[in-house]
């Protein structure tokens, strides 16, 4: 069985074992697919500008691994050259909350008028820009720009009050 993703003229991948690099026009990503269960099973590669997960097995796992590798380099082919970007907006209804960004963490301050600061890390080299209630993170690898709005929306749980009348927090509004 073979699979294969299309390589842009814009973006090279290169192949080391299991390791592979992606480098196009907004940057550079890594990975390593490199797993004991699936190393002598699957084998990658580049071929005529087009990137080839190949296997001689016919198990389940093995057809479900070659396809998860072929999507996390298709996503990071989308992000070396689009980006991701996520738009979240900061809802309050009661207390008016501030969010700042101060170094690589995301700081809430007066969220239901609690006098702590509640924290939200930024995970990898993602960018999170405030303006006013909205809140945009960006950057190229898709699995730290979705972990660090999960950690904006997760920073933001109300509890202990009934969530029909406390709807404050911080929502994802778009991905692009």
């Amino acid at each position: 069985m073979e699979k294969k993703v299309e390589i842009p003229n814009d973006v090279e991948v290169t192949v080391e074992g299991m390791k592979v690099h992606v480098k196009g026009p907004k940057g550079e990503l890594e990975r390593d697919f490199s797993s004991p269960l699936f190393d002598k099973v699957i084998t990658i590669g580049v071929e005529n500008n087009k990137f080839v997960v190949k296997t001689n097995s016919d198990r389940r796992k093995v057809k479900a691994m070659s396809g998860t590798i072929c999507a996390h380099v298709r996503n990071m082919i989308k992000g070396v050259t689009e980006g991701y970007k996520y738009k979240l907006r900061a809802v309050y209804i009661h207390f008016p909350m501030k969010v700042e960004v101060k170094g690589n963490e995301v700081h809430i301050k007066n969220f239901l008028g609690e006098k702590t600061t509640r924290v939200a890390k930024i995970v990898g080299n993602t960018k999170v820009t405030v303006n006013g209630q909205d809140i945009t993170v960006e950057g190229i690898n898709k699995e730290e720009v979705g972990q660090t709005a999960a950690n904006l929306e997760k920073a933001t749980i109300v509890r202990d009050k009934d969530r029909r009348l406390f709807q404050d927090g911080i929502y994802l509004v778009s991905k692009e």
